[in-house]
């Protein structure tokens, strides 16, 4: 499968993962002299906060320093040593995290082993927090949640692809919802793409059709709609960036402007110039439609109940 860019959690619904803490959090401290060589049954998370290490990873050397994070695969040998004369510090978390209550969510993806956590400077703050809340033999509710969100921000550094036909069986309808859920990232990463949404249904390992139907079952959208609203949301915050709109729509692959005016219209519920007003409205603290939390309420209506335009593609 192609890689794809940005969060790729985004079409994964919240009820399908669950995340497990093994164990307490590792609050590395480790001198000089420190090594390991070391396996583990579950996944091991690691930031480093300090210091400089080297580990031995399937034959591939990784470097930790500061602002560097690293997962190691369950039941994957490592083997490290400090590089540094100062402490190498940092956390150490031991994690499952399973997809439909029996998939492993990690293993359905490649992953480069180590990458650098985006924005450091707000990250190492969270790092720090999530190092001094552990406690020294059980976990919290509020290390879970940080730890989500250290897990989310590594993965979408690290991402490479999601692996093909992960899970076996095709039958299985926990495949069927995982590759329901890799096709509706991928044109969630990539909407702009004119030819992603064949493509996906092209490379599930399902009948076209089939897979087109089971699609719109379990996300609401054909796979073409779904590439049609992921566009418009993409041309929101365009909007909202500053873009005007002749600009919002050559960026979201829209060479005729009014037709793209339409589009929006149709799956947002308010022309783009519309919206960006609204938006400067928001950003000034007006309050649209007497809404207390000043948001608008876009009615951002399904294909279903939409009117068609006399010259849809």
């Amino acid at each position: 499968m192609d890689k794809i860019e940005g969060n790729f959690f985004a079409e994964i619904p919240v009820n399908a993962l669950a995340l497990t803490l093994t164990r307490s959090t590792i609050k590395m401290l480790h001198s000089p002299t420190w090594s390991i060589d070391k396996t583990n049954s579950v996944h091991d998370f690691l930031v480093c906060l300090t210091g400089k290490a080297i580990y031995e990873i399937d034959g591939e050397t990784i470097i930790m320093e500061p602002g560097m994070a690293m997962l190691i695969p369950a039941n994957t040998r490592f083997v490290g040593r400090c590089l540094s004369k100062t402490l190498y510090t940092g956390i150490a978390q031991h994690f499952t995290l399973d997809l439909f209550g029996r998939l492993d969510l990690i293993a359905q993806m490649a992953l480069r082993k180590s990458a650098p956590l985006p924005h450091w400077d707000i990250f190492e703050p969270m790092v720090r927090r999530y190092h001094n809340i552990a406690p020294p033999s059980s976990t919290s509710l509020m290390q879970h949640h940080l730890f989500m969100v250290l897990l989310m921000e590594f993965t979408n550094e690290a991402f490479i692809e999601w692996r093909e036909q992960s899970v076996g069986n095709v039958n299985n309808p926990d495949a069927l919802s995982l590759a329901i859920m890799v096709a509706a990232n991928q044109i969630s990463m990539d909407p702009v793409n004119p030819t992603i949404g064949d493509h996906v249904v092209q490379s599930a390992p399902y009948n076209p059709d089939y897979f087109k139907r089971e699609f719109k079952r379990q996300i609401g959208w054909t796979p073409a709609k779904f590439q049609e609203f992921k566009t418009m949301e993409r041309a929101m915050g365009l909007l909202a960036s500053g873009c005007n709109v002749k600009q919002a729509s050559e960026q979201s692959g829209y060479t005729d402007a009014y037709y793209f005016s339409r589009m929006f219209k149709r799956y947002i519920g308010i022309s783009p110039a519309g919206y960006k007003e609204a938006e400067r409205r928001h950003r000034e603290g007006a309050y649209p439609r007497g809404e207390e939390d000043g948001k608008v309420a876009y009615p951002l209506v399904r294909p279903q109940s939409m009117p068609r335009l006399a010259d849809e593609r």
